[in-house]
């Protein structure tokens, strides 16, 4: 690691999950291309982002991409510094809890003291050395409380009805300067009302879904609450260096529970540990995050590509550069153009495109998937 980072001695290895389809970003994101493999905002796509926030806190020898079985070949384009190895497909996507257990059953063979940072690849998060001092306190709560899970909580900027949060209890000593408490409970995306009062009681985190924890507490976490679970990403795990890798992976791996690692471990492990996060993010869930992190023209339109507007407001537009977009007497709208297919929808909808992707699974034009 890095010289000057505190835990310059320890082995700590990092989990990149990979394997969302980006559904709310259609027409763009699609099968063959999902969310973290584009650049909406910055240099590089959302996952090279997201490995380049890790180093100097990660060697590059200790970074596991778990993705679609599809997307490995592409993960390992955008990622050349990976090896084979180091890019797990799954051969179906069975929410993060596999996700996790597997790359905690693969770390914990190489190591049975490792650390274990596990981020999203969708996420613009900035500064990134910012990020990394956050990390690096998380990684400190785990030395000194091993038996805890800790996570990163962002302090909410509006009452978002979109994120799961963090209920903050009792405050803890901080660590390189990040404030940290314990977890009182986790709670559900709520409705818009119930939103509001966890923003005005000041106690509330928005969950970023980004953790530090040892492998092996992950494994003994996931031996007692889910053991059939356990025992899959174990076999799996046995299997890894053998030539029957491929094979096991592919039979045992799609009868595992599908089910995220928030409802399987974080809602009922006894010790879990927030940080707040000393940086902005994001988690670009839908096309309004364009308004986020792109400016707007005098009349509150977000573009990227070609535009000629007419009495056009509060518009989000984005077309390839060859395509010229125009509009005439139109406003909160989303207008977003991808090869053959063209989305338009009120803003207000925004979180409603995935049923697009429904639609046209129903009527079998899965060539615009």
């Amino acid at each position: 690691m890095s010289e000057g980072n505190p835990l310059a001695g320890n082995k700590v290895f990092g989990l990149i999950m990979a394997g969302g389809g980006g559904t709310r970003f259609w027409p763009r994101s699609r099968q063959k291309l999902p969310k973290q493999f584009l650049n909406l905002q910055g240099n590089g796509s959302l996952l090279q982002q997201t490995a380049r926030r890790l180093e100097g806190l990660i060697p590059s020898k200790n970074l596991l991409v778990i993705t679609a079985r599809d997307h490995v070949g592409r993960t390992l384009e955008q990622l050349p510094e990976l090896t084979e190895d180091q890019a797990v497909g799954e051969p179906t996507g069975r929410d993060t809890a596999p996700c996790v257990g597997l790359a905690a059953a693969l770390v914990h063979r190489k190591d049975p003291e490792a650390i274990l940072i596990t981020c999203p690849a969708d996420h613009v998060i900035e500064p990134a050395a910012s990020f990394r001092k956050a990390l690096q306190a998380a990684c400190l709560m785990v030395e000194e409380h091993p038996q805890s899970f800790v996570t990163l909580g962002i302090p909410p900027t509006f009452p978002s009805t979109g994120y799961g949060y963090i209920h903050r209890g009792d405050a803890m000593p901080a660590r390189l300067g990040v404030e940290a408490s314990r977890v009182r409970a986790f709670r559900e995306k709520p409705p818009a009302e119930v939103a509001r009062e966890y923003v005005q009681t000041g106690e509330y985190y928005w969950n970023a879904g980004i953790f530090v924890w040892k492998a092996k507490t992950v494994l003994e976490a996931l031996a007692k609450h889910r053991p059939a679970l356990h025992a899959g990403v174990t076999e799996i795990a046995s299997a890894w260096n053998t030539p029957v890798r491929q094979s096991v992976l592919e039979r045992v791996f799609p009868t595992l529970d599908k089910i995220s690692v928030d409802y399987a471990l974080l809602e009922k492990h006894p010790d879990v540990l927030v940080l707040r996060a000393p940086f902005t993010w994001d988690d670009v869930g839908s096309w309004l995050a364009l308004e986020r992190l792109h400016p707007q023209d005098a009349e509150g339109n977000t573009v990227q590509g070609r535009h000629v507007g007419i009495r056009t407001k509060n518009c989000v537009i984005s077309a390839h550069p060859e395509t010229l977009v125009t509009t005439l007497g139109v406003e909160d709208l989303l207008i977003i153009q991808d090869g053959e297919c063209l989305l338009v929808a009120r803003k207000h909808e925004e979180s409603n495109v995935k049923q697009i992707v429904e639609e046209l699974k129903s009527r079998e034009l899965g060539r615009h998937l």
